[in-house]
């Protein structure tokens, strides 16, 4: 379970560095956590080394942190500004939808 959180965790701390992204990285930092506490408790019990268990549980601490960071900081930006952010949403929109036509129109 250690060398699993340990994967865990790495995965989810590299995911939550991508700002729109890092949400997705919640489920498997919640679940390294998991593993990594409830493998560092029986290997404590066991006497046995615990140095995955422990950087599983950093790491997806620290994954965790960085999602509620950016979190924060995009939410901060969301409500700082919202008609600008409203606006450059809108022209990503209207460019996604012109590119779609030039595709389609393309194809056809």
């Amino acid at each position: 379970m250690g060398i699993a959180a340990l994967i865990l965790g790495i995965i989810s701390i590299i995911v939550s560095f991508v700002p729109f992204c890092g949400i997705i990285a919640f489920l498997p930092a919640m679940v390294g956590l998991i593993l990594g506490i409830v493998d560092l408790v029986l290997k404590s019990r066991q006497n046995q080394s615990k140095g995955t268990s422990i950087a599983g549980v950093i790491l997806s601490s620290l994954a965790i942190v960085i999602m509620i960071f950016w979190f924060f900081i995009l939410g901060m930006a969301a409500s700082s500004e919202p008609e600008k952010l409203q606006d450059i949403l809108k022209n990503l929109g209207d460019d996604i939808q012109v590119e779609i036509e030039k595709e389609n129109n393309s194809v056809l």
